[in-house]
């Protein structure tokens, strides 16, 4: 892990170099294979240096997050051709890759939470100063603060862990049985159930998606919200006794969580905060998956999170792609792009069936296992996964329908067509997203 450190540290001076903006794009996208080989088909820990190493879970993790960053800098090329304060925000993005792979990569449980909330600052700033409205201001507020009013119980119960066990390294943690740690079960459980987020404490999401640049919204919809999930699975190596009396709580927050989200994307006019509400809706399955805390529950998790990051992050570029042209994320001005984008039009149907689980898509894969897997947990919970599903391919059709159909607003015959670099943007979203179904069992197999 040190060496992929190191290649990203190295990164750093290269920012402030004149035209550096390519060099570094493509020394993003070429440490992406070989990183990628470095672990394949290992499934226990690999890679193990220091405080550092990677299990196949952590792993595709850091995969994500370097394929995602790789295409934050593809899809910001308007910060490169206006020259806002490029060199600043390629060193935001180099350090915030930085703090992910450590994040992801840590074996040691108070490390992790060091790097977990260091990855919030360069978000922050992102968001504060590439951002699009002033609302951008409440936005990071509303972010810091529900993340960190959150994460203080689980910096404490860190440290209770630690003096009872003497030990903050997951492979030591799963050895050990704990019960009757109620309190201390809510504390370390809420900070990740904030950063995923769960229903009842999600406000803070559609005002950063919506106020957020295009690198912004991929990165939080393609990872940041990942670490909420990841971090779950982490913990509950030492919750394991008092999650099963009361995981039934959060499981049934996910279900009705859901299923509420999933009408309230019906009613959204602005496309970016329908894209993100949809993100809530799709993070509340995750967690019922890993709730049921079962074989099939925390695979289908893992696999969920990983095209979930894919396909949000696409449906944001394509939110934004229209957005540079037309100036407004409003629905009632984005119609009848058939006419307008035939071809663009095209991107739009492909991730929008991926963000409804269709097939060939690793969504499909992971709503099945988890489907499976919460069904099997109760019976009764097959009312709002039915519901949650039929739901998901209303808000996605209804978002694809209203912006490629309808009488288009006139002025959208005004501006130049796609380009190049956003075909290729999107494809490299959509590709691995089918690609990664022919190998499912590195998502499923890696417990």
């Amino acid at each position: 892990m040190l060496s992929i450190l190191f290649v990203l540290l190295f990164m750093i001076p290269l920012c402030f170099m004149g035209g550096a903006w390519w060099m570094v794009q493509a020394l993003l996208f070429m440490s992406v294979f070989p990183i990628f080989f470095y672990n394949w088909g290992c499934y226990s820990w690999g890679m193990m240096g220091y405080f550092l190493g990677v299990d196949v879970m952590s792993f595709s993790l850091v995969c994500l997050s370097f394929w995602i960053c790789s295409l934050m800098l593809l899809a910001s090329e308007g910060i490169k051709r206006y020259d806002n304060f490029v060199s600043y925000f390629l060193l935001l993005i180099v350090l915030l890759l930085i703090l992910l792979v450590l994040t992801f990569s840590s074996t040691d449980l108070f490390a992790f939470y060091f790097f977990f909330e260091g990855s919030l600052m360069p978000t922050l700033f992102l968001i504060l100063g590439w951002g699009y409205q002033p609302e951008r201001i409440q936005a990071g507020v509303y972010l810091l603060f529900y993340t960190l009013l959150a994460s203080l119980p689980l910096l404490l119960s860190i440290f209770y862990i630690s003096g009872l066990f003497f030990s903050y390294f997951y492979p030591i943690l799963s050895f050990v049985e704990t019960g009757g740690f109620e309190l201390w079960y809510l504390c370390m459980v809420m900070a990740f159930l904030v950063k995923m987020p769960m229903f009842l404490v999600h406000l803070w999401l559609p005002s950063a998606h919506v106020e957020a640049p295009a690198s912004g919204t991929m990165i939080l919809a393609g990872v940041l919200l990942k670490l909420g999930g990841y971090g779950l699975l982490r913990v509950f190596l030492v919750l394991v006794p008092t999650g099963i009396m009361f995981n039934w709580a959060w499981m049934v927050l996910g279900l009705l969580g859901g299923f509420v989200i999933s009408l309230v994307c019906l009613r959204q006019v602005d496309v970016k905060s329908l894209v993100a509400y949809s993100s809530v809706a799709h993070m509340g399955m995750v967690l019922c998956g890993i709730m049921t805390m079962n074989f099939w529950g925390l695979s289908g998790s893992l696999c969920l999170m990983i095209a979930h990051g894919l396909c949000s992050s696409g449906m944001f570029c394509l939110a934004n792609i229209t957005y540079e042209r037309v100036g407004s994320r409003s629905l009632l001005v984005n119609k009848g792009f058939l006419m307008a984008m035939p071809s663009l039009s095209l991107w739009w149907f492909l991730l929008s069936a991926a963000n409804m689980a269709a097939p060939p898509t690793l969504n499909l894969l992971g709503e099945i296992v988890l489907t499976n897997s919460v069904v099997g947990w109760s019976s009764y919970s097959m009312v709002f996964l039915g519901l949650l599903s039929f739901f998901s391919a209303a808000y996605s059709l209804y978002l694809y329908s209203y912006s490629q159909h309808g009488s288009g607003y006139y002025g959208l015959y005004s501006y130049y067509a796609g380009l190049v670099r956003e075909y290729l943007l999107l494809f490299l979203h959509w590709f691995p997203l089918n690609l990664l179904i022919l190998k499912v069992d590195v998502n499923l197999v890696w417990l």
